[in-house]
């Protein structure tokens, strides 16, 4: 059965509740045996992530009974969830996007869903607790920031630019090491390339007009399922570095995102080149 207006705007309500509830208390008022690594020493999880997850779980399963709900820390204790992707309809969480900003108290964090039915991303939703707002997308419905009861719609710039006028991210810390140095010498070729830590601002950034691209080296569910499709909704293009169209089952490869498709064909191939990929 199809995702409902209803539905959606009930998880929506779900996540700024768990939010206010688990996330904000705990923002900045944080003791280190609350925080842990999982990984490596910055991948991190604290007892906001935890807990934010399971509540927003139940919620979840409340409004979408029957429904598989697969959350980050989930996966993080049992990766075979992740093959329940792509069976069914499926809602992925990412209880704080950004944990090391949250961590060590910068704003520069929030919650993730996506609902992704039959392997196809139908909802896509990007919240931010500090500010209360978030962007939000229905698949075939466009992109939307909602703000204090206000909505605007999102569209991309369709406008081409030089490379020394754009501003986007390129996350190198996510590439083998032996990759790294070719992809910071592509730097100097942006006004400004950097990594802001959590995919939910990099993907809002994108919608909002703040950014021109986005270089992904690692595509966890939970970091783009949701941002790809508001991307798209708003009129942005995002396919691995090969050409191939991204499909929120994907685990491997180097994710390129555009504003538009004609600077997508350009800074691929300015990636491609220097990753020496073809």
């Amino acid at each position: 059965m199809p995702l409902t207006q209803d539905q959606t705007d009930a998880i929506i309500a779900a996540v700024r509740d768990v939010a206010a509830a688990e996330i904000l208390p705990r923002f900045r008022n944080l003791g280190a045996d609350q925080i842990d690594a999982k990984g490596t020493f910055d991948d991190l999880v604290t007892v906001a992530d935890t807990a934010a997850e399971i509540a927003l779980t139940a919620r979840i399963h409340a409004i979408l009974p029957g429904d598989t709900v697969v959350g980050e820390e989930a996966v993080s204790m049992d990766r075979s969830l992740l093959d329940k992707v792509g069976q069914g309809r499926v809602t992925i969480i990412d209880p704080i996007d950004g944990t090391w900003n949250f961590a060590h108290g910068i704003a520069n964090y929030g919650v993730i869903v996506a609902v992704i039915e039959d392997g196809v991303t139908v909802f896509g939703l990007l919240y931010d607790p500090s500010f209360d707002d978030w962007i939000v997308a229905r698949r075939g419905q466009g992109a939307q920031y909602h703000k204090g009861g206000t909505v605007r719609p999102l569209t991309t710039d369709p406008e081409d630019a030089a490379f020394d006028r754009l501003r986007g991210n390129t996350g190198g810390y996510l590439y083998p090491a032996d990759a790294q140095p070719a992809l910071a010498a592509t730097i100097p070729l942006f006004r400004r390339a950097n990594s802001m830590g959590a995919s939910l601002h990099e993907y809002r950034m994108l919608a909002l007009g703040g950014s021109d691209f986005c270089l992904n080296g690692m595509l966890n569910v939970w970091d783009h399922a949701a941002g790809v499709l508001i991307l798209s909704e708003a009129g942005g293009v995002s396919r691995l570095l090969d050409g191939t169209a991204y499909h929120p089952t994907m685990t491997n490869g180097r994710l390129l995102n555009a504003r538009n498709d004609r600077l997508w064909d350009r800074l691929a191939e300015t990636f491609n080149a220097a990753l020496g990929q073809h």
